[in-house]
């Protein structure tokens, strides 16, 4: 069975928002709404050692998402595959998924009347493509695929290296694995 997750390479990521922007204009976001920041750890080490971590952030398509047993009208779903996603036509724009994620993945928009999130590019996924802030990322910090897959390269990063997970203790299993920079972690 498919489960897709992704490997976010911290080493390499530079905070350029290419993905960011990519997502926005994909998605075709109002200008108040942002899928996927970039967020600095600031400066750390001391000189003449000191680098800058970024950390982008995204819905962590969670394998028991928080957000989707508590939306009452069944406007947000996970497919087998693991998506996580909002069905527009069913949100009534209660906000209670948002305030149930405990990523702050979901956004409310006021012009349209319902929640909006992160898919994972499904439309792009469903036809074999990436999403598109992983095709975007010209420092490939980012690789999506099937976690199950023992041989996709998302699987072989899970299991090769030392990752991270956001708020692991919470137990929503997030699907959005971190290779820490530098000066973190194991290599």
């Amino acid at each position: 069975m498919t489960r897709y997750a992704m490997v976010m390479d911290q080493r390499r990521c530079i905070g350029c928002h290419s993905c960011t922007i990519a997502c926005r204009t994909w998605n075709e976001l109002p200008v108040d709404i942002v899928y996927n920041p970039v967020v600095s750890q600031g400066a750390t080490g001391i000189w003449p050692n000191v680098h800058l971590e970024f950390q982008p952030m995204i819905c962590m398509h969670c394998e028991h998402p928080a957000c989707v047993p508590a939306c009452p009208t069944g406007a947000s779903r996970q497919d087998d595959d693991g998506i996580v996603w909002v069905e527009p036509t069913q949100c009534m724009g209660c906000k209670v998924c948002a305030n149930a994620c405990p990523y702050g993945a979901r956004v409310y928009n006021e012009e349209e009347g319902f929640m909006r999130k992160c898919t994972f590019c499904k439309d792009r996924v469903r036809v074999g493509d990436q999403p598109i802030c992983v095709q975007t990322c010209h420092q490939k910090a980012r690789t999506f695929g099937d976690l199950d897959d023992p041989n996709s390269e998302v699987s072989q990063l899970v299991n090769q290296y030392y990752t991270e997970r956001v708020y692991p203790e919470l137990g929503t299993d997030p699907q959005i694995y971190y290779i820490p920079s530098r000066g973190r972690g194991r290599d």
